[in-house]
């Protein structure tokens, strides 16, 4: 219908007052849709009045095809958008100062993490946002086309205990099992190496998503970045740029690899060279 409305995927955004990512997850049928929002759409793309009427029916009774949505009213209003985005991600660049990132948590870390933010969630509520959390990581080691991540962390997180020492400690050894991946590239810059790009821009993670045969990407790269009261979603040629500029200024800042050596904190939080394998192999 949009194509035959002879609108792009960002006209028809603009059209909306959408994000480009918005329409995209819905035309790959990715997440559902509102039946106001089906009644937007034909609108703009010029449907008549039966097909705007069959389609609005078809919203009530479709159901979304993400794995995501067994979760429900768990997951935050207008996350499920960046779950799917997420799950068709083929590389993602991120960089995160004050938490470890929600795909290389480990579940006592997750649930310290959730409690802290949400001071009366039930454990049911709480042990249901945990799995989901998890389950999210499987992109990480997937079979099929794991994703290629590059992530930055600051020396603060590692600093910060979190959960307690034995869940620190814990976090911090999947941290270094995680940068043992062949998919994942890991670095931390340290706080002696002052100000950089991060210290200005604040968290945020960079999406990219399969490119065609002939090299075009099917979809354009996506800023997200993660706020208090919900997510903001930044598409446009010129802010990708800035962005990818900033994190390639932090890429450069961190050292090169992550070591065993940058979780020397956790040798006094119950894991060290005498206690084994890092937890998570």
């Amino acid at each position: 219908m949009r194509e035959g409305a002879r609108l792009s995927v960002k006209a028809a955004a603009a059209a909306l007052e959408w994000s480009t990512p918005k329409i995209w997850r819905i035309e790959t049928g990715q997440v559902s849709m509102r039946t106001l929002d089906v009644r937007n759409m034909c609108e703009i793309y010029g449907a008549s009045s039966e097909m705007t009427e069959v389609l609005m029916g078809l919203a009530k009774e479709t159901k979304a095809k993400g794995w995501w949505h067994a979760y429900g009213a768990s997951i935050p209003e207008g996350f499920d958008l960046y779950v799917g985005l997420e799950e068709a991600t083929s590389h993602m660049d991120a960089y995160h100062d004050e938490i470890v990132l929600g795909l290389f948590q480990t579940e006592g870390y997750a649930r310290a993490i959730i409690r802290a933010h949400l001071k009366n969630i039930s454990e049911d509520e709480l042990d249901t946002r945990v799995r989901l959390r998890m389950a999210r990581q499987a992109i990480l080691t997937r079979v099929t086309a794991p994703i290629t991540f590059r992530a930055v962390l600051s020396e603060t997180i590692l600093l910060r205990c979190i959960g307690g020492p034995a869940v620190m400690a814990h976090q911090l050894a999947h941290l270094v099992y995680m940068a043992e991946l062949g998919n994942i590239s890991l670095r931390v810059v340290p706080l002696a190496a002052g100000v950089h790009d991060g210290v200005m821009t604040g968290p945020f993670n960079i999406l990219r998503f399969p490119v065609t045969g002939d090299g075009r990407e099917t979809e354009p790269p996506t800023i997200y970045i993660d706020g208090h009261t919900g997510g903001l979603y930044l598409d446009k040629p010129s802010e990708v740029e800035q962005y990818d500029a900033a994190f390639q200024n932090i890429w450069e800042t961190a050292l090169s690899v992550f070591q065993p050596g940058w979780c020397g904190p956790a040798l006094g939080w119950g894991w060290g060279p005498d206690r084994g394998e890092a937890p998570g192999r």
